[in-house]
């Protein structure tokens, strides 16, 4: 184990950040782990020995608090959602705000917080969780844009933070079993037929297993970007449809 020792992981109370919460504590790490869902957390705290705050990552006073206090050496912000995966023309004006604010707005407000600390002690690692969707071209214009802002997010800030000893990680993982689908707004059918499609998805814990490895490597190394995928699925290739007809 690094000498980071205490982590912040957002989306805490499902798929990847649930997985995230049980790897880092199993680490012997301390961990803060934040969630909208006041009864999975409680079951989470009852489960693990982490510590659980009941809190909308949007909501930048609770999430100023809570960092400030806690005074993490660790920010995996994770927590997102999914609204528009099934096309933007037809997605209430509130459901992109909430996307926009949610994906790419909370996690920029949360790591300038959590620099001030990193930087006076001269280390800590942010680790954002993007999507292969913010690296190849998908038919997701509004979710692709908001991990397309985390991706030069995260290589700008690497860039940034040089020499401060504090690194940047970006885990882009394709599609993972977990609650995203269920979540999303949009055309319902279309929803459903993407979570039951039958491939064999990446697990949760397949993608915590990949942040665990970037925050475990050795402190001069900086694992910049994972991508990963199920062997089932593969980006690429042009797709082509007649207009009108």
């Amino acid at each position: 184990m690094s000498k980071l020792t205490r982590a912040i992981v957002t989306g805490a109370t499902s798929g990847i950040g649930l997985a995230t919460v049980r790897a880092l504590v199993e680490s012997g790490r301390s961990v803060l782990a934040v969630a909208r869902r006041r009864d999975r957390l409680e079951a989470l705290a009852a489960e693990t020995s982490a510590e659980v705050l009941t809190a909308d990552v949007r909501d930048l006073s609770a999430m100023r608090g809570a960092i400030e206090d806690f005074a993490p050496d660790i920010l995996v912000n994770n927590a997102g959602v999914g609204h528009g995966v099934d096309g933007l023309a037809e997605l209430d004006a509130a459901l992109v705000k909430e996307v926009v604010d949610t994906n790419v707005k909370a996690p920029i407000l949360m790591t300038n917080i959590a620099l001030a600390g990193m930087r006076s002690r001269g280390s800590g690692h942010i680790v954002n969780v993007g999507s292969i969707a913010g690296l190849h071209t998908l038919s997701s214009a509004l979710y692709g844009a908001t991990k397309s802002a985390i991706h030069i997010f995260s290589q700008n800030l690497r860039s940034e933070l040089l020499g401060t000893g504090i690194r940047v990680t970006e885990i882009c993982p394709g599609r993972v079993t977990s609650e995203f689908y269920l979540a999303a707004k949009g055309d319902r059918q279309r929803l459903d037929r993407l979570y039951a499609s039958g491939i064999r998805e990446l697990r949760p814990e397949d993608v915590a297993a990949s942040i665990l490895f970037a925050v475990d490597a050795p402190e001069h190394v900086n694992i910049s970007t994972i991508e990963l995928l199920p062997v089932d699925q593969a980006v690429g290739g042009i797709v082509m449809n007649r207009s009108g007809g």
